[in-house]
């Protein structure tokens, strides 16, 4: 049964090493998602499944201990799902966690956390709503108490220097997710438009919709930590206990 919930963007920006001089920028970004990590935490889950978006259309399980690097970015940093060891070498291509999982296994290596066993699970973009759904409820099925960490962001149009330069609808479309993640509203996430979602570059489509999945039949209640778009792109961090 899913106890609780904690939802983060997944830029590589996160990562104070990837974005160097312009790492204060997304200062209150990392605080809402540490604040969300906590409601985890408090929850005492048995175990902690981390979904996020993945290249293909998936799903994928990716178990404790599987390895993701920023070196793509520049910068010779490496991550373990789930553990704070530090891999040696770097990941072989094809094994390593995608970008959006390896910024939760960083966000789970910064707060420390060593309260339940961790998994993995990646979703892509071509993920139908209602696999998804059940995929969640798949998930929340795994153990007594379960918690997600769901990562995934917004459009990638809001505006002209956006990467998908601007598009009207994104707005729009930013807000109403952003209102359904603080409120849990399991309903609005399960609504949302996979094809819209494709068009406006959104990469939280598919992993939000598990979570709607998994939260079916239970009584969370959300709190919206962290809205905004810096760089054009729509940031959304919230917790759901």
């Amino acid at each position: 049964m899913l106890v609780a919930a904690a939802v983060c963007p997944c830029p590589p920006l996160l990562v104070p090493e990837v974005a160097a001089g312009a790492a204060p920028e997304l200062d209150a970004a990392r605080a809402a998602c540490t604040d969300a990590l906590g409601v985890l935490a408090a929850a005492r889950p048995d175990r902690l499944v981390v979904v996020g978006p993945a290249p293909d259309t998936g799903p994928r399980a990716y178990p404790a201990g599987t390895r993701g690097s920023f070196r793509g970015f520049g910068v010779e940093l490496d991550v373990c799902l789930g553990t704070d060891e530090a891999p040696g070498g770097e990941p072989q291509p094809g094994t390593e966690l995608p970008y959006g999982l390896a910024v939760g296994a960083w966000l789970l290596w910064r707060t420390g956390w060593a309260v339940a066993p961790v998994e993995g699970l990646g979703v892509g973009e071509h993920l139908p709503p209602e696999r998804c759904a059940a995929l969640g409820r798949d998930v929340a099925a795994r153990a007594p108490r379960v918690a997600l960490l769901v990562l995934g962001d917004a459009s990638a149009c809001r505006t002209l220097k956006a990467p998908g330069y601007l598009d009207e609808r994104a707005a729009p479309f930013d807000a109403e997710a952003g209102r359904a993640l603080g409120a849990a509203d399991v309903a609005a996430l399960a609504a949302l438009d996979p094809g819209l979602a494709r068009e406006l570059k959104v990469s939280g489509r598919a992993p939000w919709q598990v979570l709607a999945g998994a939260a079916g039949g239970t009584a969370l209640t959300g709190a919206l930590l962290y809205e905004d778009a810096p760089y054009g792109v729509g940031y959304v961090a919230a917790a759901w206990s």
